[in-house]
């Protein structure tokens, strides 16, 4: 191991530390939006042995965003892939280490892959970019699944350039195997990020069908044939939970929450268009711009210089990794919704690519090694200001966002939607426990005061509390009557430490 491998290591376990600190201090561990809480239902039912449920009495007032009944069953919408990861941490009780442990390993394969494309100097630049990114924090330390998504379309990245296009002689069958698992995985957590991230390799696999050898050929059947083979578990797991394989259970939801352009896509009046394509990837872009690496909307600067460096050095399988972000950006064109709370998240899988190209654009202005192999430059006269110059405003960047932008934004995610881990407390103190097991009737002002009360519950519905989305008093009832062993509680989040037998 190289004095920047260990570097490298460090910054990986430094990432790790620091994002669980986003995680526990500004997130409190919880979810709060509702693709996070589908996700965690998701998680306990996979961890307590089940894809679905039987659809509790009344399902609309046990109320869980994106777990959707059908045919007398619960589940979640989303695919299984990130769901199955986060239910190991449930059952391992280390389910808020599961994404930092990712974003570890997520900064590591970024100087993996840098390292073999670009050399040390610029994936280690990468490796401390990636780790000073706003962007990279927020979404790190949520539940969400993209920090999945980034590691193994990383991963997929680093074997495909390892086997067809970062080194001589025939390609060897553990990256051929580690690129088309990882591929699968993707598609099976994030299916349209898997096209995106696929696309520019995709072409490149074209070409080497076309001009390589059989041996190369091999290899890249089976790289696609394994992605394919592992995705198509997509269309089991339908199966599974609907009955039919092709029946996506987003529309189960939002009958419009579809891919593609056209009536019936989306919720504007006539469909999705490429008008509010348009709208909604610039408007995700400028928050990007800001997010990517929290230098105001500079973030982007050193982008081009990279891209110059790929193409004045020719290095090809540069071009590959530098093409994710674009073919992200033009397949989610397609998806009617857009991205900004936890920045353009649509496009998190490309931080890897942006981070490199960023690093490489710097090295490059610096004078420092961009090509594996290249000698550092030795500058005389006037000229040793140039490292000197650009290390400094780099420097001053990387302090500025980390001084003044990421303090401010993340303290912006902290009690997201008013929603805190003190909203579960009146249910943790030894008076409330003495009242379990119980049935709560939530009488909130807000959906997400009722939400936020999900983190006591489980999918199977036995737990000591059990909370109800309060419909009125029939609906009530009649849920109430469904559990003639548990006691009967009304709860009013505005006035928490109360326990009421009876509606106000």
């Amino acid at each position: 191991m190289s004095r920047a491998d260990r570097l490298a290591l460090a910054l990986s376990l430094l990432a790790v530390l620091v994002t669980y600190f986003v995680t526990e201090r500004y997130f409190e561990a919880i979810p709060h939006i509702e693709d996070e809480i589908a996700y965690v239902w998701q998680a306990e039912a996979i961890a307590g042995g089940r894809l679905t449920v039987p659809s509790p009495p009344g399902p609309k007032s046990f109320l869980v965003p994106f777990v959707v009944d059908y045919a007398g069953q619960r589940f979640g919408k989303y695919p299984p892939g990130w769901p199955a990861l986060l239910a190991l941490g449930v059952r391992l009780g280390i389910r808020a280490w599961v994404n930092p442990l990712l974003a570890g390993l997520g900064v590591w394969l970024t100087y993996r892959l840098g390292k073999r494309i670009f050399g040390e100097p610029v994936g280690l630049l990468a490796g401390v970019l990636t780790l000073t990114s706003p962007f990279f924090l927020i979404n790190s330390g949520s539940l969400l699944s993209h920090p999945f998504g980034l590691v193994l379309s990383a991963a997929f990245a680093l074997a495909w350039v390892d086997n067809f296009a970062g080194r001589e002689g025939p390609p060897r069958a553990l990256p051929t195997l580690v690129a088309g698992l990882c591929l699968g995985v993707l598609a099976l957590t994030r299916p349209l990020t898997a096209i995106g991230v696929a696309l520019p390799f995709g072409l490149h696999g074209l070409y080497l069908l076309a001009r390589g050898d059989w041996q190369t050929r091999r290899h890249v059947l089976a790289v696609g044939a394994l992605a394919g083979a592992v995705a198509a578990l997509t269309l089991l797991w339908q199966y599974a939970v609907t009955g039919n394989s092709l029946l996506n259970p987003y529309t189960l939801w939002w009958s419009y929450d579809k891919i593609g352009f056209g009536p019936g896509v989306g919720r504007a009046e006539g469909g999705h268009t490429l008008r509010l394509a348009r709208l909604n990837t610039r408007f995700s872009l400028q928050v990007g711009y800001r997010d990517l690496f929290g230098w105001a909307m500079f973030s982007w600067i050193f982008l081009p210089v990279g891209l110059l460096a790929v193409f004045f050095r020719r290095n090809w399988p540069a071009l590959l990794v530098a093409g994710v972000p674009v073919s992200l950006v033009l397949v989610y064109l397609a998806y009617w919704v857009g991205s900004w709370l936890f920045g353009p998240r649509y496009y998190y899988e490309a931080i890897f690519s942006l981070a490199l190209v960023s690093a490489a654009g710097i090295a490059w202005l610096a004078g420092w090694p961009v090509r594996p192999g290249d000698a550092w430059r030795t500058f005389a006269g006037w000229k040793k200001a140039r490292p000197l110059i650009v290390t400094a405003l780099v420097t001053f960047l990387i302090l500025t966002n980390l001084v003044f932008y990421t303090p401010v934004r993340l303290q912006g995610m902290r009690g997201l939607y008013e929603m805190d881990r003190a909203d579960l407390v009146p249910f943790q103190i030894e008076q409330a426990r003495e009242l379990a097991p119980a049935l709560v009737i939530v009488h909130p002002k807000r959906w997400m005061d009722y939400g936020v009360l999900l983190e006591l519950q489980d999918p199977f519905l036995d737990t000591p509390f059990i909370f109800v989305y309060s419909r009125g008093p029939n609906a009530d009832r009649e849920v109430a009557a469904a559990f003639p062993e548990r006691r009967i509680l009304h709860y009013y989040p505005e006035e928490p430490y109360t326990f009421l037998t009876s509606p106000k």
